[in-house]
């Protein structure tokens, strides 16, 4: 108790936890304190689709959860997953993950993590369920689109200015799905068997940037297996690596049902249970039951503590994590009111947008489009006018504003515009693909025909979208190639008019020959609610292209080598999944094996021209075991751009199997026409190593690198060899 001087009057003892000055660990310490039992053990576990709880009778607030990651999803129901209808819970649409990554610019990743934070402040969320960092091995999953690509270097220098800017609005990162979440069929059960050294070169490393240099407040477990255990009850993932060796002290989060057992959950590393189901209960009457106290790290859960069977000290870590969280949310002084759908956040959607995409084609300069040469400018495709903010799954988002790419064209072009659907795709969810009518296939094609043949100029815009057996949660995607009859169309097309743009949306490779006959190729991810201006931008020159390619576009979908092996590589056999291809994922296997993609990582045409210089390497006088390589780049054009430099690093003469070449820096520099500049990177040991299975650790060998400055993959603008 607490008395002042001279009088009688006494106060309960300061609570420290309620001090939004203190230290967060001393309000964590204070607050446990004080918890019985019972209220620790709730809030581990979710009490309704997407809060848990906090303590009421200490005022600790709940913690509200949200899908992300390109924007806040629209409100459930309390109890259920179906939509609340509210009238208030619009967002921006930011784009994908993958449009992020093909910016390869970390400041664009900075200002995607600020502005998507301060809609999840708005709408008084504390953790968003993103972003995500899952390697892209096989094209055809229906989560790519949410993910950063196939290299982990990218993928985890992207994922970290993105996590810093996101928490300092106060809203926790929940860095997902951790981990070897590489495809959506049988998701639940699958078990992935992996070599030690493809989990620790390829699976783990942008995970643990986004941990340990990102500084990520929470992590989301993933539904698969691995080791033939759930990764959200999996002792050697959760606390050996996550929590032992990468010192995480956040709260990790399940996945919505990922938890199956009590004693996995307690034990194996999980802080949050999250979506289980119990509170899904209907009773007799037809009336939901609200049990969600029956959760795995419920009653069951405080029993066994109890009892003593599992130690008290399990249940204090676990809560000490929650509490951790909750003071850097809920009840973080410093959390901002955010704001939701302001004309800032639409022009960090559109700057994202226009950096991401991708020119990958442009033969005779048909890009960007003279008006003066076009007076009927044919727009055909079912994407020039479908909103691709819808579906997918758990990503789906509920848009104030979504400007279609046929909106946006025809403010660019005004009157010139005619449009033809051409294609028809149906609105499947999930699992459930619609049956598509060939008579309206056929009606909609020759339309489209009919009307290409007084066009001057075609911009066909189409690809992939959030059907399920597409780009879609839950479910993988049919086929390589792109469905509902494109490929045929686009030909038809190209016969009749060779001035022929194709721009097509998506999260994944697929096959392009069908762009063999098109002069100009756009590819766009998915760029949210500003797509159609950011589209217009790009075409009619006002933005010149910058986007590169953070996957390989391989030419048949078969060279991909998690296909190599028959079932063992996709979907799995028996629900065990093989990554046999090991550390050879996406280009990594094309450059070694001489398999040459249709349209390799790393490139991105440029409506103007690069010029490299010869590259410099010179040695650190410091002591520490670092050199730099330095290439001067300039723009020989007449328009403003940016250039992607990257760095690539390979053994001369390794003595265990090692890539031709990998990924290890880059850099975007913007130059006027005329301009040069020096770009620089800095090479350390931890640049050059590999994982060694016989010591269970990082190596370096001695001896020569060959560094590779590239304008792509495979388009190499300079090499140095050093000796370490």
């Amino acid at each position: 108790m607490l008395c002042l001087a001279g009088t009688s009057l006494c106060f309960a003892q300061a609570k420290i936890y309620q001090n939004p000055n203190a230290p967060v660990e001393e309000r964590v310490k204070d607050a446990l304190s004080r918890m019985t039992v019972h209220e620790k053990v709730l809030l581990l576990h979710g009490q309704s689709k997407f809060t848990s709880a906090g303590v009421p009778r200490l005022g600790i607030k709940e913690l509200h959860h949200s899908d992300g990651p390109h924007g806040c999803r629209a409100e459930v129901e309390w109890n259920s997953w179906n939509t609340a209808n509210w009238n208030n819970d619009s967002c921006v649409a930011f784009p994908s993950l993958t449009c992020l990554a093909a910016t390869w610019n970390r400041d664009m990743s900075a200002i995607y993590g600020k502005a998507v934070a301060e809609e999840f402040a708005f709408r008084d969320k504390n953790i968003m369920l993103g972003p995500g960092v899952n390697i892209n091995r096989m094209p055809l999953n229906g989560r790519n689109f949410e993910y950063m690509g196939e290299d982990p270097l990218l993928a985890g220098e992207m994922v970290v200015p993105y996590i810093q800017n996101a928490q300092k609005q106060g809203i926790a990162c929940c860095l997902k799905h951790f981990f070897v979440n590489n495809q959506e069929w049988h998701r639940e059960r699958v078990n992935v068997n992996a070599s030690e050294r493809a989990i620790r070169e390829i699976y783990l490393p942008a995970f643990r940037k986004g941990v340990v240099e990102g500084g990520a407040w929470s992590v989301m477990g993933s539904y698969n297996k691995w080791l033939n255990i759930h990764c959200c009850e999996n002792d050697s993932l959760l606390n050996g690596i996550l929590k032992g060796e990468w010192g995480f002290d956040g709260a990790v989060v399940s996945d919505w049902g990922g938890v199956h057992s009590t004693m996995g959950a307690a034990l194996g590393g999980m802080d949050i249970e999250m979506g289980t189901g119990a509170g899904d209960g209907v009773s007799s009457r037809g009336i939901k039951t609200y049990t969600y106290n029956t959760n795995f790290l419920g009653d069951n859960f405080e029993k066994l503590i109890n009892e003593g069977k599992i130690p008290m000290s399990v249940l204090d870590d676990k809560a000490s994590r929650v509490l951790r969280t909750i003071f850097r949310t809920a009840m973080n002084p410093n959390k901002v009111i955010g704001e939701l759908c302001s004309e800032e956040h639409y022009d960090v959607c559109l700057q994202i947008a226009e950096e991401g995409i991708v020119l990958m084609k442009n033969d005779r300069n048909l890009l960007p489009i003279d008006v003066s040469r076009y007076s009927h400018i044919l727009v055909v495709g079912e994407n020039a006018t479908r909103s691709l903010t819808e579906g997918g799954g758990s990503s789906e988002l509920k848009t104030k504003l979504d400007i279609s790419p046929l909106d946006g064209l025809r403010a660019a072009f005004g009157d010139r515009i005619d449009y033809a659907q051409g294609y028809y795709s149906g609105r499947a969810m999930y699992a459930m693909q619609e049956r598509t009518d060939s008579t309206r296939q056929a009606q909609l094609k020759a339309e489209a025909l009919e009307k290409a043949k007084s066009a001057d100029l075609i911009i066909f815009i189409g690809g992939m979208n959030k059907n399920g057996g597409q780009d879609c949660e839950a479910t993988d995607r049919n086929e390589y190639q792109l469905s509902f009859g494109q490929p045929e169309l686009i030909a038809a097309l190209a016969k009749i008019q060779k001035n022929i743009v194709v721009v097509t949306f998506g999260g994944n490779p697929f096959d392009t020959s069908c762009m063999k006959s098109v002069p100009a190729f756009l590819h766009c991810w998915y760029l949210g609610s500003i797509s159609g201006t950011a589209i217009a931008n790009i075409v009619s020159g006002k933005v010149n292209p910058s986007g590169k390619l953070p996957i390989t576009f391989a030419a048949n979908k078969n060279d991909y080598p998690c296909f190599h092996y028959g079932e063992r590589g996709f979907p799995g056999v028996n629900d065990q999944l093989y990554y046999d291809e090991g550390i050879f994922v996406g280009y990594r296997y094309f450059n070694t094996n001489n398999v040459k993609p249709a349209f390799a990582f790393g490139h991105g045409l440029s409506y103007t021209t690069f010029a490299y210089g010869k590259p410099t390497v010179s040695a650190s006088t410091s002591g520490k075991k670092t050199v730099t390589v330095s290439i001067p780049v300039r723009n020989t054009g007449k328009v403003t751009g940016k250039e992607v430099v990257q760095l690539y690093i390979g053994k001369n003469g390794s003595k265990v199997e090692r890539p031709e070449k990998e990924l290890k820096d880059f850099a975007k520099v913007s130059l006027n026409p005329g301009e040069e500049k020096t770009v620089s990177f800095t090479i350390d040991d931890e640049d050059l190593q590999y994982w060694d299975e016989t010591t269970h650790s990082w190596q370096v060998e001695s001896g020569k690198y060959t560094v590779y400055i590239n304008s792509s993959e495979v388009v190499n603008k300079g090499k140095v060899v050093f000796v370490r």
